[in-house]
């Protein structure tokens, strides 16, 4: 099974549209929102949910008041202020480290599974999507991801798909890691400039440390075509492949708001260009499946 997944140095280089374009043109897949802390994806394929379940990780305290005497100990050595002077706790405050239950006098602190959001299995009008929704200030996006990548191979061989497509985070943290370790492709998706330029050596250097083969694709190629033309070289020199440069079109942006890919909605450079990376991402793919 093939795990193609799309990342980027940081947000808004245009990821999850391109993200979104693959699924429209790519049969016999599974999609995956990997990017948990700010997921976006559904926003353009409108999941219709099949199943959700509950996402728990780490534990929080939390205080039974019947049985608190406000003695103060749990307040005294908790570092990190999470525990009011009425004696409730400040969710986003507490680190779930369980000091407060060991020194609690009256055992009046209980620790329970930290409720952190939810995932789900949906249907698209491009086929089966698994993807998650993190809760506000919550952690452990890498564990999610992890989570999210498994349901996603699963769901691939129930409905019998040979691909997943995947929407990873953006950076180089913990939900990218989690979200490219063991993947057949990443696909970097950068933009022109000295920033971009500096993430991309960055994910790059990533995906060789998990030794991951890569491609780029250099976003809004056309607003500085030095800049273009120096990550170019970088790739190359990297011997990473530049699977396509896409221009800037305020069409991608009309696409958006009408909640459509660029394929759906119209075929233009952009679109044609899209068509070209997916038929290289495909060869890629295809010629390392016969070389296995």
């Amino acid at each position: 099974m093939k795990e193609i997944v799309m990342i980027s140095g940081k947000g808004g280089t245009g990821k999850t549209t391109i993200t979104a374009a693959l699924a429209s043109l790519w049969k016999n897949k599974v999609i995956a929102d990997c990017d948990v802390d700010a997921a976006d994806l559904h926003l353009i394929l409108h999941p219709a949910i099949q199943q959700k379940q509950d996402f728990y990780s780490g534990i929080e305290p939390v205080i039974d008041s019947n049985k608190c005497v406000q003695c103060g100990k749990c307040r005294e050595v908790c570092v990190y202020d999470a525990i009011n002077t009425d004696y409730t706790i400040t969710r986003s405050d507490c680190e779930g480290c369980g000091v407060c239950y060991h020194f609690c006098l009256v055992h009046a602190i209980e620790l329970k599974d930290r409720h952190c959001g939810e995932w789900y299995i949906s249907e698209t009008r491009f086929g089966p999507m698994v993807h998650a929704k993190l809760g506000i200030a919550e952690e452990n996006s890498g564990k999610l991801v992890a989570l999210i990548r498994k349901q996603a191979k699963a769901t691939a061989e129930n409905k019998h798909c040979d691909t997943i497509l995947i929407d990873g985070s953006p950076g180089i943290g913990c939900p990218v890691i989690s979200s490219i370790t063991g993947a057949s492709l990443v696909i970097v998706v950068t933009e022109p400039t000295v920033s971009g330029m500096h993430d991309l050596n960055r994910v790059l250097s990533l995906a060789r440390h998990f030794q991951v083969p890569a491609g780029v694709i250099i976003n809004k190629a056309d607003l500085n075509s030095e800049m273009c033309r120096e990550i170019e070289s970088a790739a190359e020199q990297q011997s990473v492949p530049v699977l396509g440069s896409i221009p800037y079109d305020n069409v991608v942006t009309r696409a958006m708001v009408e909640e459509k890919t660029m394929i759906e909605f119209e075929d233009g450079e952009v679109t044609k260009t899209i068509r070209s990376i997916s038929d290289k991402i495909l060869s890629i793919i295809s010629k390392r499946t016969e070389s296995a």
